[in-house]
């Protein structure tokens, strides 16, 4: 409570002081005399300011963890997807902590959707009128005095809070009618009382688009006009329902739900586990039932990444951005199981699982198969979660102390906490347990927090509970060596490291994997892969050619990149007027001439440019920057990555599809060429079979992408004059189908046959690939369907495993089973293969890939590019899915 006070009374000064620059700034800028740049600055000062304040509540690690999957639940389509935040009416007494939360949020890029009660400043009025209250059911009996006292008083608490969080420099946007419209729950019975039947949510995403926090009341209105009362906490929930976002979150006085007998606090209600029994407790009853009931209905209708917390105003960002919490958090969870046999998982999960999260697995350490092989040869539990968001390994012979070899969170695992919940399973079942996790595991603190004691040898740590004497743990180890249990090199026993902060980057999965014993003499691992050292310094990019999709959703990726910085961003339509979607600055649309960019260039003012121009408008740019980069006075040119197809066939450009063509080449690169979101995921598909190609007729690839892939025109301004862009495609023009077009000699096609050439044992005979695109009425997603003849029979069994050893260790690359739907790809970074089929003659494979256009097609794949050839981690600032 003290850290969270602290934390609070420090963002109260860091906020007020913020909204005292963005007015002076305002001022300022009204008159001409301030820089983009200055203004950039100060917002990503207030920015980092406040993200570190947020470490004195939680880790680095939870805070930049909660934060990173947060700020990438929303897209361009959707940005609303973060939280609905149902304010009661008592709260809304505490204006000032509750705008202070509200701006807190705002200033680290997070734009939750605020919707208010005003019940108990409704009833003052009401009664100061000589108006008594009627409930029935609960529910407030509305006449037409009573809504009109009420549409007064929802209008005054609104404007009241919008105030409060523009005095802080928080832009808000009041949204009292438009959202909800309804029928009468019962005219009869409640009079002007509303059941929502629809909610329209172009109003909220058009005030986050517009940078504003959107502020709701619950009124609604019938389809002819009729306003109707809503209960506010309803109407969170059928937001909620419309919008799916990650946290539903519900403020109130209390600060959480408590035990009807002992008062103390709910932490956690996992509805799958304890509903019914909850439902049955004696001290469950009345409003507690209500609201468990109400909680559980709406969660049966969300996906189960959501959940509901119940929480004060002054607490909401230990809650929201620490692994404890602060209020009580309800979701749907599993039952967990336990099982003695990769058969009782299911093998093609398990084997899944494996591939897509065990670090060992990813960097070619280990493989599938020789991590199944060891499972074999001990007895063993597997214990995790119906969807396995977690998955745990714990080996057990008979008479011996126990190992956990793994434990394997998803995202959503780690976010719901299943990871404490599949331990304490083992925890019930083991009195003793020994684990190992790698020093720069970003988890490591978790490790720690859960061991009764530990220490660190070559890389890795040793934890274990259960046994308090130091020679018990000795003999322990030395059996476990004894036995190729442990690998040697934890005797002697010695204390251990403390735990380390971890540092930014990607979460990774818990690494706890207990290698087998190394022949005597060795030291380590010779054939580990060592990782590729990586900077950390910041770096400046300028974006040219910003209004399309793809510049959209490159800009809302680098709004969490730890170390780039967008600088610049230039359209001709779009010149001065605010760049939406990236939260780290505030950028203001420029027009840059080819002068310009020399200049720049000349000066050392970025570091990278990308190029999101449509295809032949690029080349003065780039020549520009070559002018520039000669009378540069360090020498050095910036780097260049051009997205459009410009380049993709110059010998003097790197062509940037790193799970393809390598990474050591776009580390060295300043030019590096895109790849286009249809030849990605065509080359992805046929590069594994290239062995087995009959050249004599080559591969054909049918692709269908979302209209997005269409592209932008200008559209007509809007209402305050600003120049809008639309879709070359509409969906309505599609009518419900899919229109194919380019059917011979597209672009692709010499594109995936050129560079699939290279990988060739014979590149004298070049690789000629067939492509046929068409278009569809959704926004985003390439399904791309592969037919290939083949030179040798084989089976689909050896198609899917020639896939999984292609791509076992690609983080971005996911092989499943099934085909893939648009589900699997869309808003996903990654590219997605599966539905491996060969026909009944063993001479045709068919196989069906798919990625998302505008990320793994465009802006995720620039992304990697980028931070390879900037010396980053390859996957800095991609969350993964």
């Amino acid at each position: 409570m003290l850290a969270a006070s602290r934390v609070s009374t420090l963002a109260s000064r860091v906020v007020r002081v913020a909204g005292q620059r963005q007015a002076a700034l305002t001022a300022v800028r009204r008159r001409g005399n301030v820089s983009v740049r200055s203004i950039q600055s100060v917002a990503q000062t207030d920015r980092d300011t406040i993200t570190r304040l947020l470490y004195s509540i939680g880790t680095k690690r939870e805070v930049e963890r909660h934060l990173r999957i947060f700020s990438s639940s929303s897209h361009p389509s959707q940005p609303a997807k973060f939280a609905v935040i149902k304010v009661g009416g008592a709260v809304l007494d505490q204006i000032d902590e509750l705008a202070l939360s509200l701006s807190f949020l705002y200033r680290v890029g997070l734009y939750p959707v605020v919707l208010h009660g005003a019940g108990p400043q409704l009833n003052g009025i009401i009664e100061s009128e000589g108006v008594i209250p009627d409930y029935i059911d609960g529910i407030r009996v509305t006449d037409a005095k009573t809504l009109q006292i009420a549409r007064r008083v929802f209008l005054e608490q609104n404007l009241k809070l919008v105030g409060a969080l523009e005095k802080l420099g928080t832009r808000a946007r009041p949204i009292t009618s438009g959202v909800f419209t309804a029928d009468y729950l019962d005219k009869e019975k409640y009079r002007l009382v509303g059941n929502i039947t629809r909610v329209d949510k172009r109003p909220i995403e058009a005030s986050i688009r517009a940078g504003a926090l959107p502020i709701l009341t619950s009124l609604a209105e019938t389809p002819d006009g009729q306003i109707l009362n809503v209960n506010a906490d309803i109407a969170a929930g059928e937001l909620a329902k419309e919008l799916e976002p990650m946290k539903i979150v519900f403020l109130n006085e209390k600060g959480g739900m408590f035990h009807g007998i002992t008062g103390e606090k709910l932490d956690v209600i996992n509805l799958d586990e304890e509903y019914d029994q909850l439902m049955k407790e004696p001290w469950v009853k009345y409003g507690t039932k209500l609201k468990l009931r109400e909680f559980k209905e709406l969660l049966d209708h969300l996906p189960r990444s959501s959940s509901v917390a119940v929480i004060s105003a002054d607490n909401l960002q230990r809650e929201l951005f620490t692994d404890s919490g602060a209020g009580t958090l309800i979701r749907r969870g599993y039952r967990l199981f336990k099982h003695s046999s990769i058969e009782s998982v299911g093998a093609d999960r398990f084997r899944q699982v494996i591939h897509d999260r065990d670090p060992e697995v990813q960097s070619g350490v280990s493989s599938v198969t020789s991590v199944l092989s060891d499972l074999q040869k001990t007895p063993y539990t597997i214990y995790g979660d119906e969807p396995l968001d977690v998955v745990a390994i714990v080996t057990r012979p008979e008479g011996e102390v126990p190992i956990m070899t793994k434990l394997l969170a998803s995202r959503s695992g780690v976010l719901n906490n299943v990871v404490d919940n599949v331990f304490n399973a083992i925890k019930k079942d083991h009195r003793k347990l020994f684990w190992t996790a790698k020093v720069d595991d970003d988890n490591r603190s978790w490790h720690f927090e859960r061991a009764d004691g530990s220490f660190t040898r070559a890389g890795k740590s040793l934890f274990w509970y259960g046994v308090q004497d130091v020679a018990e743990v000795q003999m322990i180890v030395k059996d476990f060596e004894a036995k190729g249990r442990l690998e040697r090199a934890y005797l002697p026993v010695g204390p251990s490291a403390p735990p380390q902060r971890a540092f930014p980057g990607a979460t990774r999965s818990y690494s706890t994997l207990a290698r087998r014993q190394v022949p005597s003499g060795s030291r380590g691992y010779a054939t580990a892969v060592t990782s590729q050292p990586t900077s950390t310094e910041p770096k400046r990019l300028a974006l040219i050619g910003a209004r399309g999709y793809t510049g959209q959703a490159l800009a809302t990726l680098l709004s969490g990149h730890p170390y780039i910085d967008l600088t610049h961003v230039s359209s001709r339509q779009l010149a001065g007027y605010p760049l939406q979607g990236y939260t780290k600055s505030s950028i203001t649309h420029s027009n840059l001439s080819v002068e310009d960019v020399e200049r720049m260039e000349k000066d050392g003012e970025v570091d990278a440019w990308v190029m999101a121009l449509p295809n032949g408008v690029c080349k003065p740019f780039v020549d520009a920057i070559d002018r520039g980069a000669k009378v540069r006075s360090s020498g050095e040119s910036s780097v260049i990555v051009d997205l459009s197809a410009d380049y993709r066939f110059e010998s003097g450009w790197k062509y940037g599809l790193p799970e393809l063509y390598g990474r050591d080449g776009i580390r060295k690169s300043k030019r590096i060429s895109n790849p286009g979101c249809y030849a990605t995921s065509t080359q992805l598909l046929i590069a594994p079979l290239l062995k087995y190609v009959r050249h004599s007729c080559g591969p054909t690839v049918f692709g269908i992408s979302g209209y997005s892939g269409g592209g932008t025109v200008a559209g007509t301004s809007d209402a305050d004059g600003k120049p809008t862009t639309v879709p070359k495609v509409t969906p309505e023009s599609l009518a419900g189908g899919f229109r194919p077009y380019s059917l011979t000699d597209h672009i692709h096609e010499r594109e995936a046959g050129r560079h699939l050439t290279s990988l060739l044992a014979d590149p004298t005979n070049p690789m000629k690939v067939a492509f046929i695109p068409s278009v569809a009425p959704w926004f985003s997603g390439i399904i791309s369907t592969l037919s290939i003849p083949l030179s040798e029979k084989i089976t689909a069994r050896d198609v899917k495993v020639l896939y999984e050893e292609k791509y076992g260790g690609e983080k971005l690359i996911h092989v499943k089973a099934g085909v893939p739907g648009l589900s699997d790809i869309e808003n996903k970074h990654g590219w997605t293969v599966g539905g491996f089929q060969v026909h009944s003659e063993g001479d045709r494979a068919v196989v069906v890939g798919g990625l998302d256009n505008l990320l793994k097609g465009a802006a995720t794949q620039c992304l990697q590019n980028l931070n390879l050839a900037l010396g980053y981690d390859e996957y800095d600032g991609i969350p993964f899915d």
